[in-house]
């Protein structure tokens, strides 16, 4: 069976407002500037977040910026934990799809924009982390974009690209899989539509999910 490599916001959870207002916070504690807009978040990276919100408030950040932000960033989460927990909540489907590969003995690991100590967070308030090879993932921290984030994965984990299987919800997602031969199956729980997602190049596009079989069935065969 193969390694899954999930995405995770809009595709497992969904924080309804509380990540960009943590987002807000770290940018404001890291430039002393309160943030007045965040950069197009859809699909990339925290690193080219922050590098891209930054220009918007006429600042040229840096590595050690970044590296400053991501510690603020994780700081933030820790802090509120349970207010992620209260106002946000796991996507229907998302825990019995993780069991559910679990007990197929499939491998499930993550590769998202998402700094790792945040990613954890991000999980773990939705019991949503039990079944994460984290070590093998790939994170904001890695890399600009997500392809080599991708590949980087494969490499971590040992494992071929005809050997696993990406689930995202963005076009991003989707380019990043299909630029390492990885099988792409797309959810439309995000921001794109089904249709957008199927014109992004997925090999599969489910609405969300809560149909375990199915998933299973198409992780299983990946044609």
């Amino acid at each position: 069976m193969p390694l899954v490599l999930w995405d995770i916001d809009h595709t497992l959870i969904e924080t309804r407002g509380v990540g960009r207002d943590l987002s807000a916070a770290a940018f404001e504690q890291v430039t002393g500037q309160p943030m007045r807009e965040q950069a197009t978040i859809d699909g990339i990276t925290e690193a080219v977040t922050f590098r891209e919100t930054a220009k918007l408030h006429g600042l040229t950040p840096d590595r050690a910026d970044f590296e400053q932000c991501a510690h603020a960033l994780h700081q933030q989460h820790v802090s509120h934990a349970a207010e992620l927990r209260e106002r946000g909540s796991a996507l229907p489907g998302a825990a019995a799809a993780l069991d559910a590969l679990a007990v197929a003995n499939v491998r499930q690991t993550v590769v998202t924009g998402n700094v790792r100590p945040v990613a954890e967070i991000k999980l773990g308030v939705f019991g949503l982390d039990t079944h994460i090879q984290w070590d093998v993932g790939a994170y904001g921290e890695d890399a600009d974009l997500r392809t080599p984030l991708v590949d980087l994965a494969l490499t971590r984990s040992s494992t071929s690209a005809k050997d696993a299987v990406l689930i995202g919800d963005t076009p991003a997602d989707v380019e990043a899989g299909r630029k390492n031969d990885v099988h792409v199956i797309a959810v439309a729980t995000g921001r794109r539509s089904a249709a957008e997602l199927r014109a992004a190049g997925a090999h599969h596009v489910l609405n969300d999910l809560t149909d375990v079989d199915c998933l299973l069935s198409l992780i299983a065969s990946r044609t």
